[in-house]
């Protein structure tokens, strides 16, 4: 079975650790969406699969279709055994040239999971198991994405824009938990159920986008989204922590602020009006949303006792002043204060006053997760609480009145299907209503010593080259196959010189390439999209 060959591995396997614009490392979790680390798995190829030593690049086995490859991990390394043969590798990856890779017993969306691309079997250093990571082209990634994580019923145009952040989210996550890849498939990062979910119309979307990016200031944006934001999506820093130092607020991120739905929405950062939004269900792009408006409640002994669980595993975050330990006595429940809100009316810092002392909980996940009902979080942290007295001025019962689902930052999806389907807007309007001040195009590169190659989608046409830092005093592309040249006359004074290319390019599909400078110069740019900017309109 295992004999080695001279054949090498492709150059997609091999890709270095971390992402590029092409290949997407994606840690792959069991049936619950849970556990990442594994001790055996079974795979299996729709065709001939081949066994790739990682290090050398070589394949050392050939299996046929449908044959079960046993992956077990020992402290000799990892163990795979075919038809009853076993051998001990170091790192494996596995490919299937002619067809697709699965996995026994694991299932996504009540069907068998199966994956483009390959796997790679890498062990921990401990020896204690070993991740299964799917290397995937990012096209091929997005297809198994942007079905999973809007329903496709949203429409072509909402689909873009979800495909649009689904590659801005993976080419810049906000956070990277394992070194190993890049992301794993559940919400952890954002949903890749493989091959057997891929849908026409979401491929179409995928297809339609291609190469395509949200940029601000030149860069990729951190595209966050979630499903309903309830009418006002919310500022960055008002819901996250910063990831490195863990400070709440973070800092800003001027494209990802509090936008309303409407712009006669005021501002909801006080009681009373968030009060007044979030106990009416105002006509909104989220309006269809199951989570556009909810309401929970506790009786004062039932919240005393999710209080009691859900505030020690809080205080473990950080953010939870003074914490709260298993020994602790929360006490009666006085009062549920709101003490800060953010711009849509997100709870930002709520204070819990008991018989026994007062707890500061601050950041909207933590609020979330404190205030849970039946053992489930809040939808969001977008809440008004009202107490009911007795006529001795004790707490009978919590009621929570709020909106949305998620942390309600960037785009919302419900929103966004709203505006394809209802407001009849291309899907570069419904990024620009969501993040602030971007612009879109392919992902910024340099060109020094290396031609470039990009494709990318354009809806109508038109487009231009984005020249952000350069010493060199012309431009050689080559645009659908035919030379060009361009003169650059950018002073050092100059943030950016722009090339109008549209007469160059077509309604859909262009590659282009840009040739290096010569003499050792180099040159930073991207081709931006060039749209027909529409209003979006409030009315149905």
């Amino acid at each position: 079975m295992f004999v080695l060959s001279c054949f090498c591995l492709p150059q997609l396997q091999v890709s270095a650790e971390g992402i590029n614009s092409n290949i997407v490392r994606v840690g792959l979790t069991d049936n619950k969406f849970q556990n990442v680390l594994k001790q055996e798995v079974v795979i299996y190829g729709t065709s001939e699969c081949e066994i790739c030593d990682k290090r050398t690049r070589k394949v050392v086995g050939k299996i046929p279709a449908g044959l079960d490859i046993y992956i077990k991990n020992s402290q000799n390394g990892i163990k795979v055994i075919v038809d009853n043969q076993e051998v001990n590798f170091g790192d494996i990856v596995i490919i299937c040239p002619q067809g697709l890779l699965g996995v026994k017993g694991l299932l996504r969306k009540g069907l068998p999971a199966t994956y483009h691309g390959a796997f790679e079997i890498s062990q921990k250093a401990d020896k204690s198991g070993f991740y299964l990571i799917n290397i995937v082209e990012l096209q091929e990634y997005l297809k198994g994405v942007v079905p999973n994580e809007m329903p496709v019923s949203f429409g072509l145009e909402a689909l873009k824009a979800q495909a649009v952040a689904a590659r801005n989210y993976v080419l810049t996550p906000r956070t990277q938990a394992y070194k190993e890849f890049n992301v794993v498939d559940s919400v952890a990062s954002q949903v890749y159920f493989g091959a057997n979910t891929e849908d026409d119309l979401a491929t179409r979307a995928v297809m339609e986008t291609d190469g395509i990016v949200a940029l601000y200031n030149n860069e990729l944006i951190l595209a966050l989204y979630s499903s309903t934001a309830g009418g006002y999506t919310e500022s960055y820093a008002n819901a996250f922590s910063d990831p490195h130092s863990k400070i709440f607020p973070a800092p800003n991120k001027p494209y990802l602020s509090a936008v309303p739905d409407k712009s006669d929405f005021e501002p909801l950062d006080e009681e009373e009006k968030a009060k007044a939004f979030y106990e009416t269900k105002i006509p909104s792009f989220d309006i269809n949303s199951p989570y556009y408006r909810w309401t929970k409640e506790w009786s004062a002994k039932e919240l005393e006792e999710v209080l009691s669980k859900t505030l020690p595993v809080q205080s473990k975050t950080g953010f939870i002043f003074p914490a709260f330990n298993q020994d602790s006595k929360l006490g009666a429940i006085k009062e549920i204060k709101v003490m800060k809100r953010g711009t849509s009316g997100k709870v930002m810092e709520v204070e819990i006053l008991t018989s026994n002392g007062c707890y500061k909980v601050s950041k909207e996940l933590v609020i979330r997760r404190v205030f849970q009902k039946d053992g489930i979080s809040l939808p969001s942290a977008n809440v008004v609480f009202e107490k009911n007295i007795d006529a001795y001025g004790n707490v009978i019962s919590i009621k929570a009145y709020g909106g949305g689902f998620g942390h309600g930052v960037g785009m919302s999806q419900y929103g966004a299907g709203y505006m394809a389907k209802k407001l009849n807007q291309a899907y570069y309007n419904i990024l620009r209503h969501y993040y602030t001040g971007i612009n879109l195009g392919t992902i910024p590169v340099t060109v020094n010593g290396e031609d470039v190659k990009q494709t990318f989608w354009a809806p109508i046409g038109r487009a231009q080259i984005i020249i952000t830092d350069t010493n060199a005093g012309r431009l050689a592309v080559m645009i659908n196959g035919k030379n060009h040249e361009f003169p650059i006359s950018k002073s050092v004074f100059q943030k950016e010189y722009r090339i109008d290319i549209s007469r160059y390019i077509d309604d859909g599909f262009n590659t282009i390439v840009f040739y290096s400078p010569t003499l050792g110069r180099s040159v930073t740019l991207y081709v931006e999209l060039v749209e027909k900017y529409g209003r979006t309109s409030e009315n149905d």
